[in-house]
């Protein structure tokens, strides 16, 4: 087991290399996908602010480099890393991660709601890197230009699609974590990542909201009326999910209060019952307050 270990964390490392010559600054992951290098302010009483300021490794996302001798060092430091994570967000490439799982279980088509997006606001994807999922999803690279900061996110634009980031990051391809591999879908190694289209790059960078008015209620308008109707399509399995992004998305536009009663009745004609439905808004607004 430890020569497989040692021919895991080889390969890691030879992974990371070849993507950091790529110009997309990398660091070493755990098979949980998740850092491999412990926080050097383990123990610290939070909260720590630090991101690397203090020149020791172990700060995660942050610790992500295109400098051969820095990733070697970085891996060498965590010995058991079987995998490698992609900083998005960072020049020259400013990396956007589309994660489209794939959740039959519950009903999610990520891909479908994707094509479904691209119809209503009139874009394609253009052919880029797809790296292929142990779970069966994939993620799909994008580039974002170098005045706008995309940031993460997870179910806003669709059930089952996230997107990662300026802070956030992707499992490499080559990669092997507890679940399996994540390998480079064929025919897309030789691509370079493609800009992100302009309308869905509009959808991955929603305006900031507006404090309201003094004296103006602000009213859901037809906006409320699709997303009813976007939790009255529910079917089992999706009825929690579509009230939760329902709820998130009017919470995100200011009118989240004025719906919740609205989208109480509807998530209730699903299935669901009143409480159900009033703990999945409130935890949608406590969500999207937090987001500030």
């Amino acid at each position: 087991m430890a020569t497989i270990d040692r021919q895991t964390a080889t390969l890691a490392l030879a992974h990371a290399l070849a993507a950091a010559g790529r110009g997309l600054p990398v660091f070493p992951l755990s098979a949980t996908k998740l850092p491999a290098l412990r926080s050097p302010h383990h123990g610290e009483q939070p909260p720590v602010h630090c991101r690397g300021e203090c020149g020791l490794p172990g700060h995660g996302v942050h610790d992500a480099t295109t400098d051969p001798a820095a990733v070697r060092a970085l891996f060498a430091a965590a010995p058991r890393a079987t995998g490698y994570g992609i900083a998005c967000g960072r020049a020259p490439h400013r990396l956007v991660g589309i994660d489209l799982d794939i959740d039959t279980a519950h009903g999610n088509d990520s891909v479908g709601a994707l094509q479904q997006l691209a119809l209503q606001h009139l874009f394609t994807i253009p052919p880029t890197v797809t790296v292929l999922t142990p779970s069966g999803g994939r993620h799909l690279w994008l580039t974002g230009p170098a005045d706008t900061t995309v940031p993460n996110s997870a179910g806003r634009l669709a059930p089952g699609i996230d997107v990662r980031g300026s802070g956030g990051y992707l499992v490499g391809p080559g990669s092997i974590t507890a679940h399996g591999r994540y390998r480079l879908a064929p025919g897309t190694a030789h691509l370079p990542p493609a800009p992100c289209p302009r309308a869905l790059l509009r959808l991955l960078t929603p305006p900031r909201r507006e404090p309201p008015t003094p004296g103006k209620e602000t009213a859901p308008g037809r906006r409320g009326e699709g997303l009813i109707q976007f939790v009255l399509a529910a079917h089992e399995g999706q009825r929690n999910t579509r009230l939760f992004w329902a709820a998130c998305r009017a919470y995100e536009h200011g009118f989240g209060d004025t719906l919740a009663d609205a989208l109480t009745a509807a998530a209730v004609r699903t299935g669901l019952t009143e409480q159900e439905a009033r703990a999945a808004i409130a935890s949608a607004e406590r969500l999207t307050r937090g987001r500030g």
